[in-house]
């Protein structure tokens, strides 16, 4: 797909930078819709608690700014993955409430290892599908294939190059809005 039609499709994954860029980027995209009028809803990585021992990983609401912890303290010298499931299950639970309260965008942290399995955000990113609603992410190369089978095709992959522009963003949500409108 050519940069000229960015914005056709509902479904988007951001590529192409680390994963501390695009959490920025889809931080700043809800900024931006929320600025513009639009009732945003989902979950965006958060800066850790450089104090903790351990990776300390947290989601943070964009409805509220609630924080959930989404790892563990598995102790000092611990080489284990620490995502702690649970912390996931409650950020998902919490993006359903308020796509299930009415919104009009979704952002979701990102598409990954637990989400392609069904776990995570699977089930919001899943509601937000079925609800018709557009939704913006993150997915790694590593991840594609995954997310090409979980989206059927039907998503959009932006480089975050493009989407750092703000008239990507402003061409996208028009159009997807205008989409709806006429649906």
């Amino acid at each position: 797909m050519g940069v000229a039609e960015v914005g056709s499709y509902q479904i988007v994954a951001l590529q192409g930078a680390a994963s501390s860029v695009i959490q920025e980027l889809l931080g700043n995209f809800a900024v931006r819709l929320a600025d513009a009028g639009l009732r945003v809803s989902g979950v965006i990585e958060s800066s850790a608690d450089k104090t903790k021992p351990c990776k300390a990983m947290m989601l943070r609401s964009l409805d509220d700014n609630r924080l959930f912890s989404i790892s563990q303290d598995l102790g000092p010298g611990s080489q284990a993955c620490n995502l702690d499931p649970e912390g996931l299950v409650l950020a998902c639970a919490a993006v359903q409430q308020s796509i299930a309260r009415g919104t009009d965008v979704v952002i979701l942290s990102k598409f990954g290892k637990q989400e392609a399995a069904g776990g995570g955000l699977a089930d919001a990113f899943g509601s937000a599908i079925s609800a018709g609603l557009p939704v913006i992410t993150a997915v790694s190369p590593a991840m594609m294939s995954e997310w090409q089978n979980y989206t059927d095709g039907l998503a959009e992959y932006v480089p975050a190059g493009v989407a750092r522009h703000a008239d990507w963003l402003t061409d996208w949500s028009r159009r997807v809005m205008t989409s709806r409108e006429c649906a």
